[in-house]
């Protein structure tokens, strides 16, 4: 007998159109495996997730920038094709506040955590989460959210250059636009200039304190808060490769005991009341050897899959255990285990696996589901010449390509007098030319 209701229904619901989102093939696949039908809202048209033959359907998902209302609306539509309750699982922040937002219309066709109102959206919300972990006492990069131009040149002086600068509501950034939702800001006067796009944005601008990267000090934690607050499945993993380097999403993920990731992320959640999947980002100062909360993702994380225990059992079939009132069974951690997205760390993915502890689980490829593997690299070959093609014929419009390029030097200016001085012509405490490490931050 399954341990999973299979009568019911899995629905993966994502707005972001990156075709290399592993983390839809790892839903898919997960729970598929357990003989659950798992519907995807998602474009998948030019993605290897649709090749997966444990996807039972796919649906046409909300436009690009769909508002709450909208993917609400698509969510009905959906539920009436499917005629049956289901589990909803939001793969990015934008699904996860607009099913926030709508969690009491939507409760009458999916099965959804018990999740205070707007949590999900504090909790996402760049801004909102730095005030949150103040109240916790959660250590947290030192943030400043500027009110104009000018304030966020003196912020970025008085943090400590470089800083980094953050939109708090990442989702809203349009693409194609030349916007990041993170970038390391070196001077005063690009920090005033970046504030200038913060309509263009659609969220505030946040400049926070710098932590520089290194090794062993990127972390992250998975897990699932059941209706008691329990915090099962996951666990503590540490990034050892990133892309890009230094930053950016997990290429390569270990499973790696931390009780003090562990313990600090379970306060977290039991403070603030949270119920459902969740996925934090720390990054270790390496002077204090504190952990620092960078982000709190109200959804599965990309790489979730390197948290399945010896009972097989991920945050998204806990999700779905827990939901239809079915018992977790009790598995044990497999620390070692790693984790490696083969299009973003190619030479990691073809080493052998070796007879470790732990094991190791591929993004793509799988012995029992070979097609979305196959149609990764076609499509990853294809992505990357197009990439290539495009700086090329940039570089072939400028008017100077022949000649060999020039270093580009930024000189920087000197710091405002209102953040060089106190009120008594002195240096300011705290004002000193070397950041505090310890209320440092990177993405």
């Amino acid at each position: 007998m399954s341990l999973f209701d299979t009568r019911v229904p899995a629905v993966v619901l994502r707005t972001d159109r990156n075709p290399f989102h592993h983390g839809t093939l790892g839903a898919v696949r997960s729970l598929g495996r357990a003989g659950v039908d798992v519907h995807v809202v998602a474009d998948c048209a030019g993605s290897p997730v649709r090749a997966s033959r444990y996807l039972s359907e796919l649906h046409t998902p909300p436009p690009p920038g769909a508002s709450p209302a909208e993917i609400a609306a698509t969510l009905r539509r959906v539920a009436a094709r499917i005629a049956r309750p289901a589990v909803l699982i939001a793969m990015d922040d934008a699904c996860a506040v607009a099913v926030g937002r709508a969690r009491a219309e939507l409760a009458h066709s999916f099965l959804l955590p018990d999740q205070p109102d707007g949590l999900a959206e504090r909790v996402a919300d760049k801004a909102e989460l730095a005030g949150a972990c103040a109240s916790l006492d959660v250590p947290h990069p030192e943030t400043v959210v500027p009110d104009g131009a000018a304030e966020a040149a003196r912020a970025a002086w008085r943090l400590g250059l470089p800083v980094v600068a953050k939109w708090s509501r990442p989702w809203l950034v349009p693409p194609g636009g030349g916007l990041r939702s993170t970038v390391l800001v070196r001077s005063a006067r690009e920090a005033g200039e970046l504030y200038g796009r913060a309509e263009e944005a659609g969220s505030r601008l946040l400049l926070q304190a710098f932590l520089p990267p290194g090794p062993d000090r990127d972390w992250f934690f998975h897990g699932y808060a059941d209706r008691t607050g329990a915090v099962r499945a996951g666990g503590p993993g540490r990034k050892t490769r990133a892309r890009p380097r230094g930053a950016g999403l997990t290429a390569v993920g270990r499973w790696t005991p931390n009780p003090e990731v562990r313990a600090l992320s379970e306060r977290v959640v039991a403070e603030l009341g949270y119920r459902g999947v969740l996925d934090l980002d720390f990054r270790r100062c390496g002077t204090t050897g504190r952990y620092h909360l960078l982000d709190f993702n109200p959804r599965p994380g990309a790489q979730f899959r390197l948290f399945a225990d010896t009972a097989g059992l991920d945050v998204v079939r806990a999700l779905h255990l827990d939901l239809t009132h079915r018992p977790l069974p009790q598995g044990a951690p497999r620390p070692g285990r790693a984790f490696v997205v083969e299009n973003y760390a190619p030479l990691s993915a073809l080493r052998p696996a070796g007879a470790g502890r732990g094991g190791r689980e591929l993004a793509w490829y799988a012995r029992d589901d070979r097609a979305p593997g196959r149609a990764l690299w076609a499509l990853w070959g294809r992505h990357v010449s197009a990439r290539l093609r495009d700086r090329v014929h940039r570089a072939g419009a400028r008017p100077d390509a022949a000649a060999p390029a020039r270093a580009r030097v930024v000189r920087q200016a000197s710091a405002p007098a209102a953040d060089r001085t106190g009120a008594s012509g002195r240096p300011e405490e705290g004002h000193a030319d070397r950041p505090d490490p310890d209320r440092a931050g990177s993405h």
